[in-house]
């Protein structure tokens, strides 16, 4: 005689306060939960499992480089539409960009996007090396097989990248503002001396800004500079967890190296009698701090996706605000007056024009010492800077530590005449370039042809 099957008991419901499991990567519930999740989730791999909260507060690393990373995140998806809309052309590229202004639907909202986020991050990427510099992360601690320093010359590199993308970008709308801006900072170039014409027409594919020039910048700008500056953000990212995360982790481990306990008396019995002494001890440091120590899921993950969306929503506010500015389509034969780079090269600009004078009939070529020299130096020693910094490894970490409080007022020194010079540059320079208080008005002069 057949059974009837007992019918099967429906699932309690579950408890108040426990999580469903889909939500487990982001919401664990135990300590290995949270180790499993970042193991497990793609998105949350490249995060260690662990992390050392005192890193996380928002006043030590203001979070500078996770804005970094956004603001490239967005310039890559506002950039995607705008790849099938623009048309690389000196015939067709200023109306492709007018189209997209004003017949694209939210394609005025899109190309703000991305021309914002592109000006931001390059301001977020330098304040990202300025606090590095100041808090001395750069410096080596406690870790073993630490190479900070390497990593600091990455982030010199990708500053570098970040201002060659955005400059590359700069040209493709193919009106005045950008066609001029591209011509003063190719003009630098050509200054160098005897390799400088050689120069500028490799930047250019000629001697005048056309049709080749356009199709290197572009091609610069969405292929080989975007896969350079991912690159090496990847391989940044990685050397930040070789090095076990941010240099705060390394100062307390190296407080915390204090003598072990107090070792024990022991007696060994021997052929020779009694022997008196201590029983062996091991003396170990580590990183890990265990009690300043959480889950990189939620609390890291929390916090970046904050400054994540706080910045993804900062952007498209000020894009709704903003317009891109679209001036008349270049013209070669109309010179503007003032005729002005991108405002990040403006504070060259300005050292080009202070730098050249004439000495008992002798001019000094300014646009080679100040536009080539003197950048060109300074970048240098940026990078050689590691290695060149002899203070105290327990400085690393630290905003301005007293043993680095002579190299720190002098960086902090150089970055405001170059914040000075660009502020000069950009709003106090007028026809012909001479200098003008923001509240004098402009003469009225004819355009130049």
């Amino acid at each position: 005689m057949a059974t009837l099957a007992k019918p099967a008991t429906p699932a309690a419901p579950a408890a108040p306060g426990v999580h469903p499991k889909r939500l487990w990567s982001l919401r664990p519930r135990s300590d290995r939960e949270a180790g499993d999740a970042v193991v497990s989730n793609f998105l949350l791999h490249w995060f260690p499992a662990k992390v050392f909260k005192p890193s996380l507060d928002w006043t030590y690393s203001y979070w500078l480089g996770t804005i970094s990373a956004a603001l490239l995140l967005l310039l890559v998806v506002s950039g995607l539409p705008l790849l099938f809309l623009y048309v690389p052309s000196v015939e067709r590229a200023y109306g492709s960009v007018k189209d997209i202004e004003w017949v694209v639907t939210f394609g005025s909202w899109i190309r703000s996007v991305h021309r914002l986020s592109a000006h931001l991050m390059v301001a977020a990427v330098f304040l990202h090396l300025v606090r590095v510099f100041l808090t001395g992360a750069y410096k080596n601690g406690a870790g073993r097989g630490q190479q900070r320093e390497w990593n600091w010359v990455i982030g010199v590199a990708m500053l570098l990248l970040t201002l060659f993308l955005s400059f590359t970008g700069y040209l493709l709308p193919w009106d005045q503002l950008a066609y001029w801006a591209v011509t003063v900072g190719t003009n630098i170039a050509a200054s160098i001396p005897w390799i400088g014409p050689q120069v500028r027409e490799l930047m250019i594919g000629g001697r005048n800004i056309d049709q080749p020039t356009l199709i290197r910048f572009y091609a610069l700008h969405v292929i080989f500079l975007p896969a350079a500056l991912g690159a090496l953000f990847a391989y940044h990212m990685w050397r930040v967890r070789k090095d076990g995360g941010l240099a705060r982790a390394d100062r307390v481990a190296t407080a915390r190296e204090k003598a072990a306990d107090e070792p024990v008396r022991s007696k060994t019995y021997t052929l020779l009698g009694v022997a008196r002494g201590t029983a062996p001890t091991i003396r170990t440091s580590t990183l890990e701090a265990r009690d300043l120590t959480v889950n990189a899921v939620p609390d890291l993950v929390r916090r970046a996706a904050v400054a994540v969306l706080g910045t993804f929503a900062v952007i498209s506010v000020l894009a709704s605000l903003v317009r891109s500015p679209l001036e008349e389509p270049a013209n070669p034969l109309v010179t503007p007056n003032p005729a002005k780079a991108p405002w990040y090269f403006l504070w060259l600009q300005e050292i080009v024009t202070d730098t050249t004078f004439t000495v008992g009939g002798f001019t000094v070529n300014g646009a080679f010492l100040g536009g080539v020299i003197l950048p060109g130096l300074l970048v240098g020693l940026l990078a050689a800077w590691p290695w060149i910094d002899r203070s105290r490894g327990e400085a690393a970490g630290v905003w301005f530590h007293g043993s680095r409080r002579r190299q720190n007022l002098v960086f902090l020194l150089i970055v405001l005449v170059v914040v000075a010079l660009t502020i000069v540059g950009t709003f106090m320079r007028g026809p012909s370039w001479q200098f003008f208080w923001p509240w004098q008005a402009w003469p009225e002069l004819p355009t130049r042809i």
